[in-house]
């Protein structure tokens, strides 16, 4: 049978419509197939980035101050390079990889081998894909800077596009409607293998948190924290234990954000397992409390954690309550109790839960007078002081019946400070997050008991109370602070200037260094502050970054790596004599600040090692002999203290030992 001319063109004609029909059937009919982005993000991801118009959001985010700034930071930098040559292979078809960049992009960050992370991304191409024009065309597409090669992976495809220059691997592949694609291949073939097995996208914690997001501002946020150790070790060799008890605590938090006047204001929910801390439980039936101890917390405090709760009796009573569900730390925690209670011959509820109010506080600070790596404080907010003065006075009393250590209650500018000798109680009472303090000295300013297990923290709180150097009188403070609900189950603050003083002090050389290079990336957000407000279910959660220019930072903060010490002069020595030497101040020796208050002596070394200064003690005060030196170990001051006050006849000796002044007080 043959067809003449008019026939062939007929059956061309009828195939050609055939055609363009099935693809406008396909293109905007067919939907079969598709899938969420979410479900090819491979199950380790420690968080995902999701935006719907990323290029749009992506231009309006790489103008901004904050990621010119951070663009320049080699952690920042990878993703941004990641981004751009995701542009740069396709530039040669500009028009069209924006059509396809314009949709729902989801970024993810994994962990793939110790110390080392990749990113991950997920690009749906919707009704385009079912042309595969991408997939069919690659090679087109991608121009001469690039070698193109295809290898089979559990049946689909994987097409590695070899940077020539900078000797990088990216790896693409399509599923249904989405474009994978990664500079790590583990990540691409570990998210066909869950292809249909989603993991992340079909886990109920995880839809809880996304439905309650939305598809609200420029960006959506979510965190993972099963794998939150892992990401942290990335950076640092320990994890420490706050990153331990979120990643055993919570699921997943979810934000939505925007960028606004260098200030990023991220709102979401947090959901806590099944598995998550008693204490974390306790607070999220316990309503919510206000924040009030900016009050006395120092304006240098590195870090607020304040713990809020609608009363905390009630707090008290759902932490126990919760504790039962779990029999062996239930019996754990009645027999750390009890113990405490038969020995002291005391009611913990009665002599310590009454007079607790609706707000605690652990503040991490940068102290002038301490020189402790842990100078970290609980503030307790009392609701009658006269209770708790009370109960305070018995428990010590006690304590001083079954303690060997004695010790007398030491004033500080009108500030009494006792020492509680009692090991543990706070990790009993209040669980691990407390542990650190332990025998603490404590002091009562305002409405709040300050506890510390350095007198010198509680010095420095005491001085900025009384010289109105507190957050509340801090207008920084106060202006961040407003952002946030003033009533909440949990909020911290983090001030990263005072931060980075506090680690710059006392870590070796190498990590000092590593601190400057990476400064201008830490303290470029100086101020953060994180919010937790009980739901049903959940956590509603609020975060709030702000942004300043580094040199604007270090003109409003003092950092302690820019004050560098004069160096001595090599002809020192030949100086030091009586001509030269001021008569009317050589004896008024600086404020000494003891680390153990029930010690009987004190001393400070010179960075050579030899001793700068020694002096005896009595109840935490200077009592008996004092005696200072010059750098190279020679006796320079020598006198007598009597409580605290000089007495007696004091001497100044020179280099050679020669005695060249002395007065008697």
């Amino acid at each position: 049978m043959s067809f003449n001319k008019k026939g062939i063109l007929s059956l061309l004609v009828a195939l050609f419509i055939s055609y363009g029909l099935y693809q406008i059937y396909v293109f905007y009919f067919d939907n079969n197939n598709n899938i969420q982005s979410i479900y090819l993000v491979p199950k380790d991801a420690v968080y995902v980035i999701e935006s719907q118009k990323p290029i749009d959001n992506w231009d309006a985010i790489s103008k901004s101050d904050i990621w010119k700034h951070l663009n320049t930071n080699t952690y920042f930098n990878s993703l941004a390079q990641n981004l751009n040559k995701l542009d740069t292979i396709f530039k040669q078809k500009q028009g069209t990889f924006n059509r396809i960049g314009n949709r729902e992009i989801l970024i993810s960050a994994h962990v793939y081998a110790p110390k080392k992370y990749g990113f991950f991304y997920v690009v749906d191409l919707q009704k385009i894909s079912k042309l595969n024009l991408l997939k069919n065309n690659l090679n087109s597409l991608i121009n001469s800077n690039y070698k193109v090669s295809k290898r089979k992976y559990h049946d689909h495809q994987i097409t590695e596009v070899y940077d020539v220059k900078n000797r990088e691997t990216l790896y693409i592949s399509f599923i249904e409607n989405q474009m994978i694609a990664s500079y790590t291949h583990t990540l691409v073939e570990a998210s066909i293998d869950q292809y249909s097995e989603p993991k992340i996208g079909r886990d109920l914690n995880f839809i809880e948190v996304k439905k309650q997001v939305g598809y609200n501002d420029m960006f959506r946020l979510y965190f993972q924290y099963d794998y939150l150790d892992q990401f942290v070790k990335v950076f640092s060799n320990t994890t420490g234990y706050t990153t331990q008890v979120l990643n055993e605590s919570l699921e997943y938090s979810g934000f939505s954000f925007d960028l606004d006047d260098n200030t990023i204001i991220a709102n979401g929910i947090t959901n806590t397992n099944n598995q998550a801390s008693s204490y974390l439980k306790a607070l999220q039936k316990s309503g919510k409390g206000k924040r009030t101890i900016s009050r006395i917390a120092p304006k240098e405090t590195a870090l607020y954690l304040s713990f809020g709760f609608s009363s905390f009796k009630d707090f008290y009573n759902n932490f126990e309550t919760i504790q039962k569900e779990n029999p062996e730390q239930f019996k754990s925690y009645l027999d750390g109790t009890e113990q405490i209670e038969n020995f002291l011959k005391i009611n913990i509820k009665k002599h310590f839960i009454s007079w607790v109010d609706d707000e605690i506080a652990l503040l991490q600070l940068h102290s002038n007078v301490s020189d402790s790596k842990k100078d970290v404080a609980l503030v307790i907010k009392i609701n009658n002081i006269d209770d708790a003065k009370e109960n305070l006075d018995f428990i010590l009393e006690q304590i001083r019946k079954r303690s060997p250590v004695k010790f007398k209650a030491v004033d500080y500018k009108g500030y009494t400070i006792n020492f509680m000798s009692i090991k543990g109680f706070f990790k009993i009472l209040l669980g691990d997050l407390f542990s650190d303090i332990e025998k603490p000295y404590y002091t009562i300013i305002d409405n709040y008991v300050v506890f510390s297990n350095e007198p010198n923290t509680l010095k420095s709180i005491i001085n900025g109370y009384t010289n109105k150097q507190t957050l509340s009188n801090f207008e920084a403070f106060n202006n961040f602070d407003d952002r946030f609900d003033k009533r909440s189950s949990v909020f911290a603050y983090i001030n990263t200037p005072s931060l980075y003083n506090n680690a710059y002090q006392f870590v070796d050389n190498a990590t000092k260094q590593q601190l400057s290079v990476n400064k201008d990336y830490v303290i470029c957000f100086p101020l953060i502050g994180i919010q937790l407000t009980p739901e049903q279910r959940y956590f509603e959660s609020k975060i709030v970054i702000d942004y300043q220019a580094p040199d604007q930072v270090k003109s409003n903060y003092t950092f302690i790596d820019a004050t560098i010490p004069n160096k001595p002069n090599s002809n020192t020595s030949s100086l030091i004599n009586k001509d030269t030497i001021d008569q009317t101040t050589v004896f008024n020796i600086p404020e000494i600040y003891p680390t153990d208050l029930t010690a009987d002596q004190f001393s400070k070394k010179y960075a050579n090692g030899n001793t700068k200064f020694s002096v005896e003690l009595k109840d935490g005060l200077k009592h008996g002999r004092y005696k200072s030196y010059y750098s190279n170990g020679v006796l320079k001051i020598s006198g007598k203290y009597r409580k605290d006050k000089q007495v007696g006849t004091w001497r100044v000796y020179d280099l050679n030992e020669d005695l060249i002044f002395k007065k008697r007080f």
